[in-house]
């Protein structure tokens, strides 16, 4: 058998299941026959879950020996190879000659049969051929023995083995028949070996398989009981490191009356992290809102055991030793999980000590077999964030249960408010079918950070504002699936493009929105065939596009905080563009910036670039993630939880650029490859644009520029290395001739004025000052001369009045860059109008200028700049 690794938790090619709760879960297309791989046998150890949907075990942990959330699934496997003779035979090998287990031990039940399928002779023909007892065959019905993974898919009858604990497997008054598929720990199920020969469809009809296969599943946890020598899995050495762990971190006996809580804790802990290091994140829908739901029972067990501050998150080294060797995601997601458990725990705890206040105060009166109120379970959740489930385990040891109809009633009051709310809000108003979607299939579940490639159930359908049941070939809609790879444009990153497949169906996904907050939408046309709601299809991400995305989007995080350390700590994103061809970033600095400021900005961020650091993702409350110092996107809105990116190895303790981002991003920041091509630009007062290429664009940016520094060499007839030497010395021939036109334009403009000091600039103290009266000149023109005036004096101040025909005076005055901290051409060319007779003036501290009514007190005006200057 070819040895695979186990599928993460979260199974992207099967929308029909919340978590993969069966190692047959990642061969489901190929028992289907829709996928082919290079072998026909496999074998594997598969991480499952079972919290939720049709397999849910959540409520059963602690209080059985054998119940847990999370487990691990050992399985073989055939695709079509060989079939039941055969694998009953492995399954007897293996535990009777390589485990050596007693056969007096086992028990084997086989399918008996309904008015669909007949009885399993065959299975119990093989049991007995390989040397089982005839009395120790069993038949079961189809809830024992007939598998199936979900409500569609493969399945087929099973024939499930037994093992008895007990002390004396020669006792028939305890290792007995009726204890099989019985009450009781002693006679546990160890190993499923299931026929795979039909698949169930949604329509209830039942198909035969390609080719019968083999699915068998055996639970690591169950048989290391069985090997060494307990009833209880628990009792293992799977769970007592971390069961000691709990014990030690509060003192409680492991063994003692409050055993439950300390293996409730143990199982979830394993649960929680392994969904944490695969990207899901607690909230309140989806698989979320199952991981919240086992974080809180468990931290309602740590509350249990005495433990007044949050407990979780001290155990996760103890996981990561017991398991990182096996699972090294854990040891990678290290840090998230633990962030992640000690922030939950910490709201959690706030929530819990003031719902439990107020159940107390509503609850005083009630005794066993009364309900509490519908209306107050609901405030209850609606404005303390006290779960239903939790009051429900609150008020069980009282006997005391909630009104369910009550509680339903509040709530779809509550929806009803909100969309009266909705549809009175303007453009919202026209899009209310979003809502109405929204309510009716909850928000859209996001997979991308995680896989580009998934499968789903289109919930909906929507043309033209109507929810309609299909689209044909050549219409164009939008479609809401139940979970999706496609990232909905938000935070100035842009929705993805790929295809929606189904049977005979394509698809093709020109964007990606998202509506009603948390409904991601698929706008595209159908190319081929019908596509309908209900429909299972498959979904595939513009692999090509969405990298591009992914690494522009990581170089604006690195080029912002860049900008920061050239530019200063005034920088700050006023919005973004990430697309797969360029990058836009705009941000708070008050004038443009340097070729040189360029240039240490983009080697700054390169050098991030090349460390090929890896960029983690964090969990964190809102407060926590800035305290750290991690940055907000411009525009963004956030709940109290948020996600933390970093990057790079130096900066604060996180990393070097730290943002809150909801945004798809690279692994490593060598996977950017290169920045490149940055330019700057105005796009308001005060707000500079950098715009960028990354990748490939930045190389064949790259090569653009060589060709025409090759082209721009041949028109200048010199070789390209020449070709700076021979630029400087056109552009200097050029200057030449602008300051010979330019003195010609000057003694033209002043030859019928009067100077009211010397020709040249004189020393005010220290400073140059270049003060001019004239006349014959437009007034408009005065700036010009300033700046001639400015580049004459090097450094310095330059005043120049203008009088026009009438009388009335301009004046414009320029300051030096050098000079602007000391003097402000605003406030020099205010004095100067005070002298004309004018008020005001305006303009930045290195030109002003300003008028007045009275053009004889040029002078007046000249020497009041002078005085300003210390003269």
């Amino acid at each position: 058998h070819t040895r695979v690794r186990s599928s993460p938790l979260l199974p992207a090619n099967d929308p029909t299941l919340l978590f993969t709760n069966a190692g047959m879960n990642q061969f489901k297309d190929v028992f289907l026959g829709v996928e082919k791989r290079d072998y026909v046998r496999a074998c594997s150890s598969q991480k499952c879950l079972r919290a939720g949907g049709k397999h849910n075990d959540l409520d059963e942990v602690g209080k059985t020996a054998r119940h847990q959330t999370f487990f691990e699934m050992l399985g073989n496997f055939s695709f079509g190879d060989y079939f039941k003779e055969d694998a009953i035979k492995l399954a007897w090998d293996f535990l009777v000659n390589e485990l050596k287990m007693d056969p007096r031990r086992l028990w084997f039940t086989v399918f008996g049969g309904d008015d669909e399928v007949g009885p399993d002779e065959d299975a119990e023909k093989f049991w007995e051929k390989v040397g089982a007892s005839r009395e120790r065959i069993l038949r079961f019905g189809r809830k024992d023995n007939f598998w199936q993974m979900a409500d569609t898919g493969p399945c087929g009858p099973c024939s499930e083995i037994h093992y008895y604990l007990g002390d004396d497997p020669d006792d028939p008054t305890k290792n007995r028949v009726d204890l099989v598929n019985g009450p009781g720990d002693t006679t546990m199920e160890i190993w499923n070996l299931v026929f795979m020969q039909y698949e169930q469809l949604a329509d209830g009809t039942r198909h035969d398989l390609p080719k019968p296969s083999i699915d068998t599943g055996m639970g690591l946890e169950r048989m290391a009981a069985v090997l060494q020598g307990t009833h209880d899995n628990y009792a293992t050495d799977l769970f007592r490191s971390l069961i000691k762990a709990v014990a030690d971190a509060t003192g409680v006996d492991p063994d003692g009356p409050k055993k439950v809580s300390h293996r409730v804790i143990a199982d979830h802990l394993r649960a929680t992290s392994f969904l944490i290091a695969e990207g899901v994140l607690p909230s309140n829908e989806g698989r979320g809102y199952v991981l919240r739901r086992i974080m809180r029972r468990a931290m309602r067990h740590a509350e249990l055991l005495g433990a007044h501050d949050p407990l979780m998150w001290k155990l996760v080294p103890a996981l990561v030793r017991e398991m990182g060797a096996a699972y090294p995601e854990l040891h990678h997601a290290e840090t998230l999980i633990t962030e992640t458990l000690k922030l939950e725990e910490t709201r959690f705890r706030r929530t819990l000590e003031r719902g439990l206040g107020i159940l107390d105060a509503e609850t005083k009166k009630l005794k066993s077999g009364d309900k509490l109120k519908g209306e107050t379970a609901f405030t209850l959740y609606d404005t303390y964030g006290f779960p239903l489930d939790l009051t429900q385990d609150a008020l069980r040891p009282r006997g005391i249960g909630v009104d369910l109809d009550g509680f339903n009633a509040a709530m779809d009051r509550q929806r009803e408010k909100a969309r009266a709310s909705w549809s009175g809000s303007g453009d919202a108003a026209t899009e209310s079918v979003w809502f109405a979607l929204r309510e009716k299939a909850g928000a859209s579940e996001f997979l991308g950070y995680e896989t580009e490639r998934a499968e789903g159930v289109v919930q909906a359908l929507v043309r033209d504002g109507n929810e309609i049941e299909t689209l044909k070939a050549g219409e164009s809609g939008a479609v809401v699936l139940n979970q999706t790879p496609f990232y909905a444009e938000s935070g100035g990153q842009i929705g993805d493009t790929g295809m929606i497949s189904g049977d005979g169906v394509r698809f093709r996904v020109t964007d990606t929105q998202k509506k009603a907050g948390d409904v991601f939408v698929h706008i595209g046309t159908v190319e081929q065939g019908t596509l309908k709601t209900g429909a299972a299809v498959a979904l595939e991400v513009d692999h090509a596009r969405r990298g591009a995305i992914r690494a522009n989007h990581s170089a604006t995080h690195l080029l912002h905080e860049a900008l920061r350390q050239v530019l200063g700590d005034h920088v700050a994103q006023k919005g973004s563009l990430v697309a797969p061809d360029r990058l836009r970033f705009d941000f708070s600095h008050p004038k443009p910036m340097t070729a040189d400021e360029l240039a240490r900005v983009e080697d700054i961020a390169n050098d991030i670039v090349l460390q090929n650091s890896p960029v983690t993702t964090r969990l964190m409350g809102l407060d926590e993630a800035r305290a750290s110092g991690a940055r907000a996107l411009f525009g963004e809105k956030y709940g109290d939880e948020v996600r933390v990116v970093a990057m790079g190895e130096s900066g604060n303790a996180l990393g070097w650029s730290v943002e809150l981002c909801g945004g798809t991003h690279v692994a490593r920041t060598g996977d950017i490859g290169l920045i490149a091509g940055l330019s700057d630009s105005g796009v308001a007062s005060g707000v500079r644009r950098l715009e960028a290429l990354t990748g490939k664009a930045a190389r064949k940016n790259a090569n653009n520029i060589i060709q025409l520094a090759k082209s721009a060499a041949a028109e200048l007839r010199a070789p390209l290395e020449e070709m700076p030497g021979r630029l400087a010395g056109l552009l200097e021939e050029r200057k030449r001739l602008e300051r010979e036109l330019s003195d010609t334009r000057k003694k033209l403009a002043m030859g019928g004025g009067k100077a009211s000091g010397a020709d040249g600039a004189r020393m005010v103290g220290d400073i140059k000052l270049l003060a001019r009266a004239v006349s014959g000149i437009e007034i408009k023109d005065l700036k010009g001369l300033a700046d001639e005036g400015k580049k004459q004096v090097g450094s310095g101040v330059v005043a120049i009045v203008g009088v026009t025909g009438d009388g009335k005076a301009g004046i414009v005055v320029g300051v030096t860059d050098d000079l602007t901290k000391r003097f402000s051409a605003v406030d020099l060319v205010r004095k100067a109008a005070e002298a004309l007779g004018g008020k005001g003036g305006g303009g930045r501290p290195d030109m002003a200028q300003a008028g007045g009514p009275d053009g004889g007190k040029a002078d007046a005006a000249l020497a009041a700049i002078e005085q300003a200057l210390g003269g």
